[in-house]
């Protein structure tokens, strides 16, 4: 887990923050009851808050790179 960047470790913990909000609608009856409809919500929910996370999170490393290098 120390090799991951800091944006794929954001992504991640948004990713997995995604799922379990997914799991909490398949279990209160949101999501149709059968096992693709259930596999795309998970897919859908974890992979967008993970892709969101990380490209937000990239974002903000490459603005602190580039103060970095113009202060520098």
């Amino acid at each position: 887990m120390t090799r991951l960047s800091l944006p794929i470790k954001i992504g991640l913990g948004f990713g997995l923050a995604g799922i379990l909000l997914t799991l909490i609608g398949v279990a209160r009856g949101n999501v149709p009851a059968n096992p693709a409809s259930i596999a795309m919500a998970f897919l859908i929910g974890g992979g967008v808050w993970f892709v969101v996370a990380w490209a937000v999170a990239t974002a903000a490393v490459d603005v602190e790179r580039d103060v970095e290098a113009v202060e520098e």
